[in-house]
């Protein structure tokens, strides 16, 4: 078992509201994310010594060209690319820097923008699977590889669309309740069930709408967080796998699986004892598959669990609370720093309309780097209020 991370914590969680469509560069994005982190917690740029960045759209700069275009001077800097995994692991690292003393305070900042026609220039080229094995002959792209999961899973578990459904709507009924989701119209399991099929049997509503946005935290000693008054979340254990189970011809399970007795063992809880679960959720079958992976289900139980759970912010599993990325939005790299930002939040009782009453442990996932059949990165931590 890996050493806790204890006397580190995570502070001053921030979301730059999220647009559809808008002209301003990632940089701009990641800035403004920046800055509220540090409003939040009182400081100016000169007072952190660490960056984390994550985001699909930075090029032809990367976090190296950032530190000049944003004056920061840094002891420590790193990016992850590992899309809906990189809220997690960005967490995780820099938590390891400050307690080693590589840094005092890191700010961790995911942000994308998105154009008219940013998202298909990205996917064209994202990764050398897809270019090599699935779009010469026509095929790819994410709808119609997870339609091909969400198609075995069905299969091999008994699922049906409404199962799936019932997640999307849940997620809807949360979302109106968050001023920063982008979908603000009431979804029904009727609704669902009439949308228009994208990519059999993925319809409409089992899409992510992508957008522009930013997300951002930091990550100090937690004297330091006292010292300036901040409410803060203890890490209580993190998880992270990557290339999982290879040998499965379809992926109905993730990574999560290897390492879960491991994250309970390290955070001293089970999964009765969490309050609450933000998934990574680009499309419903893989908030069913983490739902089991991380142990609140046998496996292939998902199913029943959603018919028998209320999943809403008042039910008695709330799950994604702020709406999730198919109510709230992908903004590129910052759709896998969504569920840490909401999950600090809920655990510093700072979540407001959304927020669980009397949450004090979270559980947050993470699931990135789709690759022509399967996702690759995939992290869990259990954060816990102070």
């Amino acid at each position: 078992m890996s050493k806790g991370y204890d006397g580190v914590v995570l502070t001053s969680p921030v979301t730059v509201p999220y647009v559809r469509f808008a002209h301003e560069t990632a940089h701009w994005w990641i800035a403004r994310g920046l800055r509220g982190a540090l409003d939040a917690a009182g400081m100016r740029p000169g007072d952190i010594d660490g960056l984390s960045v994550s985001s699909f759209t930075l090029f032809p700069d990367t976090p190296v060209g950032l530190t000049q275009h944003l004056g920061l001077c840094l002891r420590y800097l790193d990016t992850i690319p590992m899309g809906g995994a990189s809220g997690v692991v960005a967490a995780r690292r820099a938590a390891r820097a400050v307690q080693a003393g590589d840094a005092d305070v890191v700010a961790c900042v995911a942000g994308d923008m998105n154009r008219i026609d940013s998202f298909r220039q990205l996917l064209s080229a994202f990764s050398r699977f897809s270019l090599d094995a699935a779009y010469p002959y026509g095929y790819g792209g994410p709808n119609a590889n997870f339609a091909l999961i969400m198609d075995a899973y069905m299969a091999e578990y008994g699922a049906t669309r409404e199962d799936f459904g019932r997640i999307a709507v849940a997620q809807r009924d949360n979302a109106l309740r968050n001023p920063h989701a982008l979908m603000k119209k009431p979804l029904t399991l009727d609704d669902y069930m009439g949308a228009r099929m994208i990519s059999d049997p993925v319809c409409l509503f089992d899409c992510v709408m992508p957008c522009a946005g930013a997300e951002a935290f930091l990550v100090m000693r937690e004297d330091e967080a006292l010292r300036r008054g901040l409410p803060f979340a203890r890490m209580a254990g993190t998880i992270e796998r990557h290339n999982a189970f290879p040998e499965d011809p379809v992926q109905l399970r993730g990574g999560w699986a290897v390492d879960i007795d491991t994250l309970y063992d390290s955070a001293g809880c089970a999964p009765e004892d969490i309050d609450l679960l933000q998934s990574y959720d680009d499309y419903p079958v893989i908030s069913m598959m983490q739902i089991e992976d991380l142990g609140f289900c046998e496996k292939g139980g998902a199913v029943e669990f959603v018919r028998g759970h209320d999943l809403t912010v008042t039910g008695d599993f709330p799950h994604n609370t702020n709406g999730g990325q198919l109510s709230v939005g992908q903004a590129g790299a910052a759709g896998g720093y969504l569920g840490i930002v909401e999950a600090i939040r809920q655990v510093t009782h700072q979540a407001g309309p959304t927020q669980v009453e009397g949450a004090r442990r979270a559980m947050v996932s993470g699931f990135g780097m789709v690759n022509y059949d399967r996702g690759v990165c995939s992290a869990v931590a259990i954060l816990e209020g102070a």
